[in-house]
C-alpha cells in the first residue's frame, strides 16, 4: 500500500529519460503536489525530506503547514522562517509543494547588470532554446541587494495563500554573497508549476533568505540546466481527492509571486 501511495504520475517528454542515468544527471524536474492546489490552500503533505532528497540536490518549495521557504542546495535542506533566520531540516519533516532536480549546467550565461527581476529574468528568456522545456538556473555571488520574503506557519481552518502572503516578512539584503535557485516553467504547465521565473535565495553563511521577490546584481554568471523530463507526484490523502482545482487562479498566482 505504501508504495501504491507514492506512485509517480510521470510526465516522459523525451524517451531516453526512461534511462535511469540520465535522470541522476538532471534531465528531470520532480515535483510533489501543484502549484494550483498550494494556492487552494492545501498546506499538508505526505513527502518526506528524506524522499526528496532522493529526487533531486537542487531545488526550492515550503513546508507542511505552509511554514517558511524551501531551499535545496548540494543536497541539504533549508528552511527560510519568517524572523529572517535559516533552520536545519529533520528528514522527517514533510513538503506540501516541492520541486528539485540532480543539477547539472550545460551551459552558462554571463550577466553584466541586471537592476531587477525583471531585467535578469528578460535576460535568461533570451538565453533559452526553448519556452516549452523546464530549466533549473544558479547563480552564485556577491549581490547589491535581494529582496526575499517569507510567508508564516499556518494553522487549520486554512485560508488560500493569496491572503497568507498579505501577512509575509519581507527582508531586503543588501551587498550580500549567496545562490539563487530557481526555475523556469513552461506556461501551458500555469496550473502545475508556477509559470515563468521562480526563485529562492539562500547567503552564502546560510543564515538569511527567501522567496525572491527583486534584486540586483553585476557581473555573475547564470549555470542553466535543461529539463526536458517532468515527474510529477501527486498527494494521496482527502484534502487534495475533494479539493476544487478547477478554478481559475492565475490572477492569484501572479499576486502571490509579486
Amino acid at each position: 500500500m505504501r508504495q501504491k501511495a507514492f506512485s509517480v504520475l510521470l510526465i516522459v517528454l523525451a524517451l531516453s529519460l526512461f534511462s535511469p542515468q540520465v535522470a541522476r544527471t538532471g534531465e528531470i524536474l520532480f515535483q510533489y503536489s501543484t502549484f494550483d492546489a498550494l494556492l487552494a490552500g492545501l498546506y499538508e503533505g505526505g513527502l518526506t525530506m528524506a524522499e526528496l532528497k532522493k529526487r533531486g540536490d537542487f531545488g526550492l518549495g515550503t513546508f507542511n503547514n505552509l511554514d517558511g521557504e524551501m531551499v535545496v542546495l548540494n543536497g541539504k535542506v533549508y528552511q527560510l522562517k519568517t524572523d529572517g533566520k535559516v533552520y536545519p531540516v529533520a528528514d522527517t519533516m514533510k513538503t506540501p509543494l516541492a520541486a528539485v532536480t540532480f543539477f547539472k549546467a550545460d551551459k552558462s550565461l554571463a550577466i553584466p547588470k541586471a537592476g531587477n527581476f525583471q531585467e535578469m529574468t528578460a535576460l535568461l528568456d533570451q538565453a533559452l532554446p526553448s519556452k516549452n522545456l523546464f530549466f533549473a538556473v544558479k547563480i552564485e555571488g556577491r549581490f547589491k541587494e535581494v529582496k526575499v520574503r517569507s510567508v508564516p506557519r499556518q494553522t487549520p481552518p486554512y485560508q488560500p495563500l493569496v491572503q497568507v502572503v498579505k501577512k509575509q516578512a519581507v527582508f531586503p539584503l543588501k551587498d550580500v554573497e549567496g545562490t539563487l535557485v530557481g526555475f523556469y516553467c513552461p506556461a501551458y504547465l500555469k496550473t502545475v508549476g508556477v509559470p515563468g521565473w521562480h526563485f529562492h535565495f539562500l547567503t552564502k553563511d546560510r543564515t538569511q533568505g527567501g522567496h525572491v521577490q527583486d534584486l540586483a546584481l553585476e557581473n555573475l554568471t547564470a549555470q542553466i540546466d535543461t529539463l526536458p523530463g517532468f515527474s510529477l507526484l501527486l498527494p494521496q490523502n482527502q484534502e487534495f481527492y475533494q479539493a476544487d482545482l478547477t478554478k481559475d487562479r492565475l490572477h492569484e498566482a501572479e499576486k502571490v509571486e509579486k
